[in-house]
């Protein structure tokens, strides 16, 4: 008798283990001779060498599929200690399986040379009208990128800017100010990456998300780095960050040119960053149209509309 541990590290263990630890206690039926505790992310099992190997190599590919697909089932188990391979699904355009195994893949034509062009440029400009998908595929493709040890961490800004109204004093530390800024990429996430697991992920910064204003000083190598709402960047802020760009480092900056909160005085740093750039070699630019809006079809017909009356105002 022999007495062996084994540490979950590639999977969520709300995952693996199931609902009310239904796959664990399957796992315990299947393995009968063997005396198995689980707490935790670390799992212990007592019994005979040779059965204790078997059950080990068969955990380590159950954790593998969990970490792929981001899902378990009770059928998958039985067919990978079976001997079986789980039947494949296949995706069209998947980026990564998200949250309860939903496939993330690139539904449009340009949200697929997005993908493209993060594969081929080591900089990414996405730019187009809201519930595009821009700022969700590029986060996915960091994701991707993460979980195939391509880089060590992401690290995901965006500039404080308002809306249109004015907040006042927010209450709180200074996390609890910066919060109703980034929640939109804490919305990404927490659909691609189960909550434990990216509160670790933060934890230990391999998910790094800030305002653009951190950024300065730093160099930020073996990353993808994320710029949402880039439109709302100053001259001078962008330049800051695109010049962050280290070794091993792949950057995706994403914009909407039409919705411009910065005061009218001040000029897009993001138009003019990509007028300065233009032809530069190793930069990829991504336009995003009304037709790649994949929020509620009311979405579409109220950019539409907005377009209409922007260009009746011009020509008045």
């Amino acid at each position: 008798m022999i007495e062996r541990i084994y540490i979950l590290e590639n999977v969520d263990p709300v995952i693996f283990y199931g609902v009310n630890n239904a796959h664990i206690q399957l796992i315990k039926t299947l393995f009968p001779k063997l005396r198995i505790v689980a707490r935790g992310n670390v799992m212990k099992v007592i019994g005979d060498e040779h059965e204790s190997d078997f059950f080990l190599k068969k955990i380590r590919e159950i954790e593998k599929y969990g970490e792929e697909y981001n899902s378990l089932s009770e059928e998958v188990i039985l067919d990978i200690i079976k001997g079986k391979a789980p039947a494949a699904v296949k995706q069209e355009n998947l980026i990564i399986h998200g949250m309860n195994g939903k496939a993330v893949v690139a539904r449009t034509e340009n949200q697929q040379a997005l993908v493209k062009s993060f594969e081929d440029n080591d900089l990414v400009f996405a730019i187009g009208p809201a519930g595009s998908g821009k700022t969700f595929v590029a986060i996915a493709l960091a994701i991707r990128a993460l979980k195939n040890k391509e880089v060590k961490k992401i690290i995901l800004s965006r500039p404080a800017v308002e809306a249109g109204e004015k907040l006042g004093f927010l209450p709180g530390e200074m996390k609890d100010k910066l919060d109703p800024y980034l929640q939109p990429l804490y919305d990404a996430l927490l659909d691609m990456i189960p909550a434990a697991r990216l509160k670790e992920y933060m934890e230990n910064h391999v998910i790094q998300i800030a305002p653009l204003a951190y950024m300065r000083g730093r160099t930020l190598s073996d990353a993808v780095i994320i710029l949402d709402e880039a439109q709302n960047t100053t001259t001078h802020q962008i330049k800051m960050f695109l010049t962050r760009l280290g070794m091993n480092a792949k950057m995706i900056v994403t914009g909407d040119i039409t919705q411009i909160d910065l005061p009218p005085a001040a000029a897009s740093g993001l138009i003019q960053a990509m007028n300065i750039l233009k032809g530069v070699k190793g930069i990829g630019k991504i336009e995003f149209n009304r037709k790649d809006i994949v929020r509620h079809k009311l979405v579409q017909r109220i950019v539409e509309a907005y377009d209409k009356f922007d260009a009746k105002q011009k020509k008045e």
